[in-house]
């Protein structure tokens, strides 16, 4: 990044060279489809203001230059709800929330508080092994939309987005595909 005077975090300029989303796949072992913008290591240092005052405006324009015009060109027949997981307020946001609310459109309603994790142990830097022994074990409030799209900003394992595709099958939702900002495969 430049770090040339600018009137947003990252100037318009740097947001073009630098932050222009590329489209990564992934699939999860239950099947469900991941879409990813971003390499990890292409955005990890910006990834890591995540729990601080920063993180919220670094946050926004991730979600303004991915999932926002991803939202803006996604065309389905049906209307369907995004979900953040778990979409919790720390340090005075919630990182997962903002992503999920720049997918506003006319087919996609984000939702909010739907999805929360009762363990909040932090899986950064964990194993796969140490995932599934501390599965999130989430909680899911009803809602009466059936068609979901599931919304993190960070994809590893796999292991929380595989939980939480699992919780909305059994509340017999069904998961179109999962979204993240980034796959940590993607080097």
């Amino acid at each position: 990044m430049c770090e040339n005077l600018s009137l947003t975090h990252i100037c318009s300029h740097c947001q073009e060279n630098f932050l222009k989303p590329s489209l990564y796949k992934r699939k999860l072992q239950n099947n469900i489809e991941v879409l990813s913008f971003y390499k990890y290591e292409d955005i990890k240092e910006l990834l890591h203001t995540k729990h601080t005052d920063l993180g919220f405006y670094i946050y926004t324009i991730l979600a303004k230059n991915s999932l926002k015009k991803f939202a803006e060109t996604f065309d389905i027949e049906v209307k369907v709800v995004s979900i953040a997981i778990d979409d919790n307020v720390k340090s005075g946001y919630s990182h997962t929330a903002i992503l999920n609310k720049h997918l506003k459109s006319s087919v996609i309603k984000p939702l909010f508080n739907k999805l929360r994790a009762k363990n909040s142990i932090s899986y950064s830097g964990e194993s796969r092994e140490f995932r599934m022994l501390h599965p999130r074990d989430f909680q899911l409030k009803n809602f009466k939309e059936d068609s979901v799209i599931l919304v993190d900003d960070i994809i590893t394992t796999g292991a929380t987005l595989s939980q939480a595709v699992e919780l909305l099958k059994r509340a017999n939702k069904e998961v179109l595909f999962c979204l993240t900002l980034c796959d940590v495969q993607n080097k």
